[in-house]
């Protein structure tokens, strides 16, 4: 159990990074000027996205083992291609917004806009993936939740650093690179 959410966690934390969620949350961020509220929703939205991917990935637990395993390693291995010759989107400039917006609908336009661009995200895909090896959903969620929030965490709050000294490209080569290892590592093991 532990150690599928610290799977979990590694992988989605990995992942996100580069994504275009992170700078969403930067820009919302940098337009609302309200870190916690622009946290709070895009928080929130992951956890449908999280609920979502690991029901889908418990219910192709019970579907058989080989043509699952080579489901999930073609998941993994597309993933960790389009990571690794993907480029990363710049972000936006923000147009100013009345400093009395209120809590509420920052968090609930955060909310919105992440909740859409997350559908059918490579990290809903990984943890619906990560959800069929392991027989831990609730592990796997809260590893995948936390990933999630951390990530948003960051980009709320140490951005614009983030983008000034570590470039997303390397961050976006590492995730593809653990991508690739979950899909060989899920091959193999369909042999053995």
């Amino acid at each position: 159990m532990i150690e599928a959410f610290f799977v979990a966690f590694g992988t989605v934390f990995l992942a996100e990074l580069p994504d275009k969620t992170m700078v969403a949350s930067l820009v919302l961020t940098t337009r609302f000027r309200r870190p916690l509220a622009v946290w709070v929703g895009v928080s929130s939205a992951f956890v449908l996205h999280v609920v979502l991917a690991v029901s889908i990935g418990s219910l192709l637990r019970r579907l058989p083992e080989t043509p699952v395993k080579v489901a999930v390693a073609t998941l993994f291995l597309v993933g960790g291609w389009l990571l690794l010759r993907g480029d990363s989107e710049p972000a936006e400039d923000a147009a100013d917004v009345p400093a009395d917006v209120s809590f509420r609908r920052v968090a609930l336009t955060a909310a919105s806009v992440v909740g859409l661009a997350e559908f059918g995200d490579l990290t809903q895909l990984a943890t619906a993936g990560i959800a069929t090896r392991y027989s831990a959903p609730i592990a796997v969620a809260l590893g995948a939740w936390c990933a999630l929030a951390s990530v948003a965490a960051l980009a709320v709050t140490a951005g614009q650093w983030i983008v000034r000294h570590v470039p997303l490209r390397v961050v976006q080569r590492v995730a593809g690179g653990v991508f690739l290892v979950f899909g060989i590592v899920t091959l193999v093991s369909i042999f053995t």
